[in-house]
């Protein structure tokens, strides 16, 4: 830990935490505005889509890298989320234009509800389905819901008390659980919801139960995988797949841990979910490695700081997270950092108008170690962005 003695610099570090409360919270964030650039730019990737390479049964925009768009087939695991925006373009205009969209890109999907081979039905189905399901209450729609529910149930061990995320690699890992598996539970949550069988919602609560356990240091900072024995349910091991180290603190991982556990509050109004959430937000806001615009590099302990990547995805998803959590308490410190975060990423991430395939944001990171998807536009992070702007506007 550091132990600053210097009383001075102790003095000046006040200085710049009390700059950054006043200038930085202080912006807004104009929704309807992004939304109009949101929608330009997606009409423009509708358009390069009308053209694109689909003969291997790719469905849907993933990045911009190297120059070209990159489709994904439907069994990727950002599958769901250009569906999802599509279906919040929809929510935020009511244009039917983009509920026409949003329903031929879900379809191009449906047949995941299936996938027993994942534990990403969550991100894939939830974020399409789930949320035309949520806008137009189609049978359809419940239906695959619920199917994918089943299929990621059968992910679940009950001597570990976790959904296994791999299947991959099984030379490195007998049963690896990743962070990033907590926003999948928002699925089975509502399984339960709209079918009355509670199985779903106890899964989803012994493995948000045993990822607080298991997943997370004293100070509230998460590994990225624990690996599991499932025959015994002891812990193997804990790691990084996409982080800068087994002990650093992966920017994205840490983001989906304050989603997932106020989503979990949120189900189950179980103050452990809001108390874990609320360490995670202050871990990130109390680090000093983040930049006074918030956006996050791609990982808090990569030495290379200030000289790394961003990952604007990583900001999007705390955006969100901080609205709802916000909604929970007296705390308006919460939506002063999420006004923050949006600000921050309309001012300077967004793509030029008409370019970089038409995604909305710039600068995201995928997997810098496996040297991949690094300062690139990535769809969660436009999904993440929307959503939050969504929320803006409705807390």
């Amino acid at each position: 830990m550091l132990v600053i003695k210097n009383y001075k610099i102790k003095l000046i570090m006040v200085a710049a935490l009390l700059a950054l409360s006043t200038d930085v919270f202080a912006q807004k964030i104009d929704v309807a505005k992004e939304f109009k650039y949101a929608a330009q730019q997606t009409n423009y990737i509708l358009e390069a889509l009308k053209t694109a390479d689909t003969s291997k049964g790719l469905v849907s925009p993933r990045t911009f890298e190297n120059g070209k768009l990159k489709l994904v087939n439907s069994k990727d695991w950002t599958s769901g989320f250009f569906p999802g925006i599509l279906w919040f373009l929809y929510d935020y205009t009511k244009d039917d234009k983009w509920k026409k969209q949003a329903e031929i890109f879900t379809a191009k999907i449906e047949k995941e509800q299936y996938n027993r081979g994942t534990h990403d039905l969550g991100f894939m189905i939830y974020c399409s389905f789930g949320n035309g399901y949520r806008l137009t209450k189609d049978d359809n729609y419940k239906k695959v819901i619920i199917q994918a529910a089943k299929s990621l149930s059968t992910r679940f061990n009950a001597k570990a008390g976790v959904i296994r995320s791999w299947d991959h690699n099984q030379d490195k890992w007998k049963y690896p659980v990743i962070i990033d598996n907590m926003m999948n539970l928002e699925l089975l949550f509502e399984a339960t919801k709209l079918t009355g069988d509670s199985s779903y919602y106890k899964i989803a609560v012994s493995h948000a139960n045993h990822t607080i356990l298991n997943h997370f240091r004293p100070n509230y900072s998460s590994y990225h995988v624990v690996d599991y024995d499932p025959e015994t349910g002891a812990v193997i091991q804990k790691n990084t797949a996409q982080g800068y180290s087994d002990a650093s603190a992966w920017a994205r991982g840490q983001a989906w841990g304050l989603y997932g556990f106020t989503m979990c509050y949120r189900e189950t109004k179980d103050k452990r979910y809001l108390v874990q959430a609320q360490h995670i937000a202050k871990f990130i806001f109390d680090n000093l490695t983040l930049p006074k615009d918030l956006i996050p590099y791609w990982d808090y302990d990569d030495p290379a700081i200030p000289n790394a990547p961003r990952d604007v995805s990583a900001a999007a998803i705390m955006a969100s997270a901080l609205y709802e959590l916000a909604t929970y308490g007296t705390d308006n410190d919460y939506k002063e950092k999420a006004n923050a975060i949006l600000a921050n990423i309309s001012q300077t991430y967004k793509n030029p108008l008409n370019s970089n395939g038409g995604f909305i944001l710039l600068h995201s990171t995928g997997n810098k170690p496996g040297k991949s998807e690094i300062d690139v536009p990535i769809n969660y992070a436009d999904y993440y962005y929307l959503e939050a702007l969504l929320r803006s506007k409705k807390w």
